[in-house]
């Protein structure tokens, strides 16, 4: 059911459908460059490949939640324009690549009769809103963050058609420190306390300039999100860099505005303007109560996670680089719309958890995953790559592939490899600065001649009260990087420990074996 923002925001929307058949037929007809299309179809959601032949389609869906009828939707589309590659991207969307001018155009018409807004996925808009994937089935969060980013990502979409702002602005809500949805350094993000309030980050993010956020506000009650959302877009258009992209995110602020403090400074004045100004942004009460009850059904295995609901459990898959086969999701949304209550949550990582299952159920849901990485190596975030983006240096989706091919022949222990992170470029869509280790990509200098490589980051973490940017080791030959994995897991595996207690006990180490293939 749509709420009345939704309702006027898809009508909105939808009226702004005929230009854009008309621009992508003059594209597909070779009568728009790829780079003048770009700067149009990223207001829809959509981006020309980089070969110029097809388009990709950014499907938001908010907080992470994929509704079984959502799911059902996205099937239908796949079977309908046999579409065979499809992406959980970091952002906690479904991209769905290869498509025609036809296919292109009719998903995003017929995605708002579903209730999914396309627009705002791409270009200088609210991106979607992300929130922690277990929110409200998970043992030991802090509080149900859901229902909060939910209203946000609702009330961010009224902004999409509002003034320009320089760049994009992503939002993330946290329900505990672990921090999967890195709440504390979005553009804004929400952190969840033990006291049932938010702590308030601003101004961060990875890739080039990496910044953590500005801790602006603490303690703040949920019901009064959508003042701070306000305030950051006031303080984004009032000084960001409208002039050099480049300098464009949020985190170039807390420089340009003379350091973090005066950053706080700054947004807190705008914050005080909202408030004065009379428009009342207090969001009632809200709350999404798991109502289904378990059966006397019970489920078990290494991708079968207990809910706080008794009898209730969630199922996590994670298809390899995060690209599901399409046929087996097509299956499981077959599956999901005759279980009452289920629904898929996507997570930053690029792994889908299915919550609210019974014990068969889960049963059923793991059969049709079996697809699904086990490891946490296996499980590794990496993002579309160069092969497709149409800014990426180098293919992370084959990069990663060809690794886990490598780890997998030299049956190393499950504990032996952390998840890593792979970015094809400087970007950081693989959050490679925050993983144990992460692979950005670059160029290889092989005796004075540059060769396709990825420079390797080690010791990056995004755990709330110890987030840490990983630290550059240098670049080494994409053809070596399985190479080295299989060292450094054989390295780990000997001295029977797990990668991380490995790490801890043995600093240098890492730098050892890298040093064979970064000098």
């Amino acid at each position: 059911m749509k709420t009345p923002v939704q309702a006027a925001s898809v009508e909105a929307f939808r009226a702004d459908l005929p230009e854009f058949r008309e621009k992508s037929a003059a594209f597909f007809a070779g009568e728009m460059t790829k780079m003048d299309y770009k700067g149009f179809s990223g207001y829809y959601g959509t981006y020309a490949q980089r070969d110029g032949k097809a388009s990709m389609l950014r499907l938001r869906m908010p907080a992470g939640c994929v509704t079984p009828e959502k799911l059902a939707f996205t099937a239908e589309m796949i079977r309908k324009h046999g579409i065979g590659r499809v992406h959980f991207t970091t952002c906690q969307t479904i991209q769905l690549h290869d498509l025609t001018q036809e296919a292109v155009c009719d998903i995003i018409e017929r995605a708002l009769d579903h209730g999914i807004i396309t627009m705002g996925g791409g270009g200088d808009y609210p991106r979607n809103v992300m929130c922690s994937p277990l929110s409200g089935v998970e043992e030991g969060e802090y509080f149900d963050v859901l229902p909060w980013a939910q209203a946000a990502g609702d009330y961010l979409t009224t902004f999409i058609k509002a003034e320009k702002m320089p760049r994009k602005l992503k939002v993330g809500f946290s329900n505990a420190p672990a921090n999967v949805t890195h709440a504390t350094f979005r553009d804004l993000g929400f952190a969840a306390r033990a006291d049932g309030l938010f702590d308030v980050y601003s101004a961060g993010g990875l890739g080039n300039n990496p910044r953590f956020g500005v801790l602006v506000a603490e303690a703040v009650p949920p019901r009064e999100i959508l003042y701070y959302i306000k305030a950051m877009w006031l303080t984004f258009r009032a000084y960001g860099n409208y002039e050099n992209r480049a300098k464009a995110r949020t985190r170039y602020m807390q420089e340009a505005l003379g350091g973090p403090e005066a950053y706080k400074v700054a947004y807190l004045e705008k914050l005080r303007e909202v408030r004065e100004s009379g428009e009342d942004l207090t969001l009632p009460e809200l709350s999404a109560p798991v109502r289904k009850q378990g059966d006397g059904s019970t489920a078990g295995g290494a991708r079968v996670i207990r809910q706080k609901q008794p009898g209730l459990y969630a199922v996590h898959y994670h298809p390899i680089g995060g690209q599901p086969d399409a046929q087996t999701l097509c299956a499981l949304a077959d599956a999901l719309t005759g279980m009452p209550g289920v629904s898929m949550r996507l997570s930053p990582d690029e792994s889908a958890y299915i919550v609210n299952l019974t014990g068969d159920e889960a049963a059923r849901v793991l059969a049709l995953t079996a697809d699904s990485a086990v490891t946490p190596f296996e499980c590794s975030v990496a993002c579309i790559g160069a092969s497709i983006c149409q800014v990426g240096l180098r293919d992370s989706q084959a990069l990663l592939r060809d690794c886990v091919e490598a780890v997998r022949a030299a049956e190393l222990p499950a504990d032996a490899l952390p998840q890593i992170h792979i970015s094809g470029c400087p970007s950081s869509c693989g959050t490679h600065q925050i993983g144990a280790l992460g692979f950005r990509g670059g160029v290889k200098h092989v005796d004075g001649k540059p060769q396709p490589g990825f420079a390797l980051f080690a010791g990056g973490a995004d755990r709330q009260g110890g987030e840490t940017m990983g630290r550059e080791l240098g670049a080494m030959r994409t053809e070596d990087i399985p190479a080295f994995l299989v060292q450094l897991g054989r390295a780990v595996a000997d001295s029977g420990m797990g990668y991380a207690a490995w790490a801890e006990a043995n600093p240098g180490a890492l730098e050892a074996i890298a040093q064979a293939y970064t000098g």
